[in-house]
């Protein structure tokens, strides 16, 4: 979101975030890259746990590797893109054993 890092971007956000939204349930997960100082200048709390982010940041990972992957040979037509996005998303929550899930697929840790 912002080209630096450090206390005074993530202390900006906060700002903005806290301005426009009531997050006063927010649960607020974080690195240690300023927002633990930027929080406390807000008299917000954070809680520093790499488990949940790190999964997000998987997650965030693989999708953009598959989008860069789809865009350097796909070369047909928009509606064509959606049917196949449509397929694959299918195939990747009913299908697909997830290595996360323990062999599971989405899906069946949804409905279990």
């Amino acid at each position: 979101m912002f080209s630096r890092r450090g206390i005074s971007p993530a202390a900006a956000f906060l700002h903005r975030l806290t301005q426009k939204h009531d997050i006063d349930d927010t649960e607020i997960l974080v690195d240690a890259g300023g927002y633990q100082t930027a929080l406390s200048r807000h008299d917000l709390s954070g809680h520093l746990d790499y488990r949940d982010r790190n999964h997000m940041e998987k997650c965030f990972q693989t999708v953009t590797m598959r989008i860069d992957r789809l865009c350097s040979f796909w070369r047909d037509s928009q509606s064509s893109t959606r049917r196949w996005l449509r397929r694959f998303r299918h195939y990747y929550n009913r299908y697909r054993p997830n290595q996360a899930l323990d062999g599971s697929t989405p899906a069946e840790e949804v409905l279990n």
